[in-house]
């Protein structure tokens, strides 16, 4: 599929943003919809829409086979060799609160260690927080390098078996780092440490196999890779998952309840109490095939759009460029001299361009950076070169005419 193939799909691409053509620039946040997923969700309520897992009757077969067969796509597309391993949760949020309380109950007390870098979003850093004080563990950092890096041979020097699990993300979502994380697995392991990686902006665009990683766990959200809100997915060996305590409890996953005591079904269905988000996790099927159709050959096309970004935005005067990392995804975050990002994304908006100003969930990292906000820019598969010029010029024209005011 060529570009403007591609950003046909996109139905919110033909609005307008304050009247101006929109170029969105946003995908770290969350990405767009192509219609072959909007019209997934819909078409689950309006053909099949049965109770899944429940149900004996034709409706309820064709949902639960839907949702297994997204199941399955998915084990396929991160390269896990068992389905039984992809749980579905709310989000990646969501799958790390699950880890931290499931797993971390059982195995963490007052003389373990919980090893995170400063780079985390916040979802990878409070439910840590949290754990710990409900055992006692103490959560350590790693601290980024200058260049936006996780340097290995620190990371080595606070590994010990008294570190139970380092939780760190696959690519920085301020820096857009792709961290070395299979060298980093194996050395974890070699102290019996567990790694949990978060996927959320990884999983997008980058390919990736979680068998040839060889991590723990692996979280990550479908509405940053062009599925609905609402659904993500929680990797897990099996053996880990088995061995772990079910982190909500209600119908469907059960497999016996007497007036005196339950018993849990297997997985994954043992962690997904409820009711489940059936027409969501469906739909982000829909977005792995569209994805797969597509091809690998979009993850080199964002390389290039990276590349030329980053050429132009270092040609302007007084800007600071957070992260410059040799491998990277595209991500990028900057500020002005003497400029807030929030006047930048705001002057932006008018001329219908859309990006991210804030602290992007990354406070710590922020302190680090000794900043309180940063602009951040992101590609995906709908955006152009000709966009990105577009937003140089425009925000060329912005920094000229918030200083000159």
């Amino acid at each position: 599929m060529d570009i403007h193939s591609i950003r046909k799909e996109f139905p919110i691409l033909k609005q307008k943003n304050r009247g101006k053509d929109l170029i969105y620039f946003d995908t770290a946040a969350t990405s767009l919809k192509p219609i072959s997923v909007i019209e997934a969700e819909s078409k689950f309520y309006k053909e099949y829409g049965g109770s899944v897992h429940r149900s004996v009757y034709e409706l309820g077969e064709k949902a639960t086979n839907a949702f297994e067969g997204s199941r399955k796509k998915i084990a396929h597309f991160i390269g896990a060799n068992d389905p039984a391993s992809i749980v579905f949760t709310k989000g990646a949020t969501e799958s790390i609160n699950l880890v931290a309380d499931a797993w971390g109950f059982q195995n963490l007390n007052k003389n373990d260690t919980i090893l995170i870098t400063n780079m985390e979003h916040h979802s990878n850093i409070v439910p840590w927080q949290i754990i710990s004080e409900k055992t006692g563990a103490t959560v350590k950092y790693i601290e980024s390098t200058e260049n936006g890096t996780i340097n290995v041979e620190e990371l080595e020097n606070h590994l010990n078996t008294n570190v139970k699990i380092l939780a760190m993300t696959h690519t920085s979502n301020v820096f857009g780092t792709v961290n070395p994380v299979k060298e980093i697995i194996e050395k974890a392991h070699q102290h019996g440490t567990l790694v949990l990686l978060d996927g959320c902006q990884s999983t997008p665009h980058i390919k990736i196999n979680v068998e040839e990683l060889d991590c723990d766990f692996f979280a990550f959200s479908g509405h940053k890779m062009l599925g609905p809100t609402g659904i993500g997915i929680l990797y897990g060996k099996k053996d880990i998952l088995e061995n772990m305590a079910p982190y909500q409890t209600g119908g469907g996953m059960i497999e016996d309840v007497t007036m005196e005591k339950s018993t849990w079904t297997s997985i994954p269905h043992k962690f997904e109490a409820g009711s489940p988000f059936s027409a969501q996790a469906i739909s982000l099927g829909y977005a792995i095939d569209f994805l797969n159709q597509i091809g690998d050959d979009h993850i080199e096309t964002q390389k290039k759009l990276t590349l030329h970004a980053l050429e132009q935005l270092n040609d302007i005067n007084g800007i600071t460029i957070y992260g410059n990392a040799s491998e990277r995804i595209p991500i990028i975050s900057f500020n002005v001299k003497n400029i807030h990002s929030l006047d930048i994304a705001q002057f932006l908006d008018f001329e219908g361009i859309t990006l991210r100003s804030g602290h992007h969930c990354c406070k710590p990292l922020m302190n680090s950076l000794g900043i309180s906000s940063c602009a951040r820019v992101s590609f995906y598969v709908y955006n152009t070169i000709e966009e990105i010029d577009i937003f140089i010029e425009k925000l060329n024209k912005s920094i000229k005419t918030i200083l000159k005011d």
